[in-house]
């Protein structure tokens, strides 16, 4: 048995900043930085929030290797490897190991929609070509399918399958999955209204994008929730709430993007086809910073 997990607390799912066109090393470095010194548990670049479907595969590599680079351990990285090509999964998740990830994010294949068959042996193949833990990506809101649970347990059989980002929204998954699974299937939330149900039944982290702009308060959050301290989690999700809320009136990842923006430590830029976020909700985004505390 190899790669089993143990991915714990509050994981940056990335922005990868723009300048001119191209991907901002120097941004992208500062901002790795800022997660760790903030407190954040774990990185994870290239994944639908630091704009992946608009990256080529030179950009993508390169982003996976800063953020290895950069982080030099203080902290693991989860790098996206997902497509909806399975050939290029195993590339992409390749890379990866070879560039020293603590793992990877696989997302479910988007546009195809194979069958419960075909996702199997869609993350049988990724799983037979790497020896890292391959963490499985469910968003049925984005790639239409809906891994099922027995499909997770017996993927949780091979070797290199570890755990989920489940961005169901729907928490009795988790009390389903641990049932079904078991506790040491690795379970992070991929959605920050509802991490707090998440967490309390039974998860061990979150995937988040508000944390690219209020990682200390996300990392503070998830911490409270692994101590089993609800009281001190419900008054952190009660300020940051309106901020889950507001950096989803749009298309992630336009308005993390300009929340970002707002602290100085990125361009408000993202790549066709997304665009800027409209003023109203830019100005929902700030209302939500001030009442997070983020901005005066």
């Amino acid at each position: 048995m190899a790669a089993k997990s143990n991915f714990r607390g509050s994981f940056t799912a990335l922005v990868t900043p723009f300048k001119n066109g191209s991907i901002d090393e120097a941004a992208f470095r500062a901002l790795v930085d800022w997660q760790i010194a903030e407190g954040t548990n774990g990185l994870v670049p290239v994944g639908t929030t630091g704009e992946s479907p608009t990256l080529s595969h030179d950009e993508h590599h390169r982003v996976v290797e800063w953020c290895i680079d950069q982080a030099k351990g203080r902290v693991p990285v989860i790098a996206g490897a997902g497509s909806n090509s399975t050939a290029e999964a195993i590339a992409l998740s390749q890379h990866a190991e070879k560039a020293g990830a603590a793992g990877v994010l696989v997302v479910t294949p988007y546009y195809n929609k194979p069958t419960q068959e075909g996702l199997y042996q869609h993350f049988k193949a990724v799983n037979d070509a790497i020896g890292i833990p391959i963490i499985i990506y469910n968003i049925p809101a984005r790639s239409v399918i809906d891994m099922s649970v027995d499909t997770m347990k017996r993927l949780f059989e091979l070797p290199n399958i570890a755990g989920v980002k489940d961005a169901t929204a729907n928490v009795l998954r988790v009390s389903q999955q641990r049932a079904v699974v078991g506790e040491d299937f690795n379970q992070l939330s991929g959605e920050d209204g509802t991490a707090l149900g998440f967490m309390a039944h039974g998860g061990h982290g979150c995937i988040s994008v508000t944390s690219n702009v209020a990682p200390r308060l996300c990392a503070e959050f998830q911490g409270a929730c692994l101590k089993g301290d609800y009281a001190t989690a419900l008054a952190l999700q009660d300020k940051l709430l309106p901020l889950h809320q507001a950096l989803f009136l749009e298309t992630n990842p336009s308005p993390i993007k300009y929340a970002v923006s707002v602290l100085g430590r990125c361009a408000d830029t993202v790549r066709l086809p997304m665009v800027p976020c409209s003023e109203k909700t830019k100005q929902a985004v700030r209302d939500a910073m001030v009442h997070a505390g983020l901005i005066n």
